[in-house]
């Protein structure tokens, strides 16, 4: 079942929920879905705010044909608009819950960061990445470009780094920084399949990818092998059935 959007009070991000997966979608198509101090806050709140209402998996978009362009060059630049935007990619890393990027045409910048950030990435005919800072005097974090590395590889991550080149999908796609081609439908049906997966087990996964502590991770893998869920799996083969995981 599908809700009708809702805004959050900047305007910037609206949410949309499709049984157990919330949709993010920014919305600053005037500006390309370019990334101000208000989206960035706005983004950070709508993803924490749809996990702590239950969604067991989000979406991210960009309203109109980009995907997002970049930091908003119109935009004042300082430690608050850097705090809010490492806080809202970070913070993304640190959910958990799965995160899809449905990159529906450019993201180049933070467009690329935030794509990063998400944990799955599927992009659509017209999506294309770069990290233009060589370009702008500007500079991103070590994070991102040693996410971009680990996640493409590091020749790609030269070629955007040190040559500030921009590659389109189907590249993307054969280095790794894509994990599947399509639209948002295709997204979306891809996060209701990952829904169904066991929670806890998907929460552990996840931190160990991003690098967690060892006392975290030590803390997850306990929770999934003493869950109900591992339990209900076990029920679930018994019976000849699919298994219900609540997470707990």
């Amino acid at each position: 079942m599908t809700s009708a959007p809702s805004p959050t009070p900047s305007q910037t991000v609206a949410t949309t929920r499709h049984d157990a997966v919330s949709l993010l979608t920014l919305r600053r198509p005037e500006r390309r879905n370019a990334v101000n101090l208000e989206l960035a806050r706005a983004l950070h709140a709508a993803a924490h705010a749809e996990v702590e209402a239950g969604a067991r998996a989000l979406v991210v978009t960009g309203e109109g044909t980009s995907f997002c362009s970049g930091a908003d060059l119109n935009g004042v630049y300082g430690e608050e608009f850097l705090d809010a935007l490492y806080g809202m990619l970070h913070g993304f890393t640190r959910l958990p819950v799965p995160v899809i990027a449905a990159v529906n045409g450019p993201a180049i910048g933070a467009g690329t960061q935030l794509a990063l950030a998400c944990d799955l990435r599927v992009a659509a005919e017209t999506a294309k990445f770069g990290v233009p800072t060589a370009r702008n005097g500007m500079a991103v974090d070590a994070w991102t470009m040693r996410t971009l590395q680990t996640v493409a590889g590091g020749g790609l991550a030269r070629r955007l780094m040190l040559a500030a080149e921009t590659v389109d999908r189907d590249e993307a796609l054969r280095y790794g920084l894509v994990d599947r081609c399509g639209d948002l439908d295709t997204a979306l049906a891809w996060a209701r399949e990952i829904a169904d997966l066991a929670p806890l087990t998907l929460a552990h996964n996840k931190l160990v990818l991003n690098g967690g502590s060892d006392e975290e991770i030590a803390r997850t893998f306990a929770a999934c092998w003493g869950s109900e869920d591992v339990q209900e799996a076990a029920a679930a083969r018994a019976e000849k059935r699919a298994p219900v995981f609540r997470g707990r």
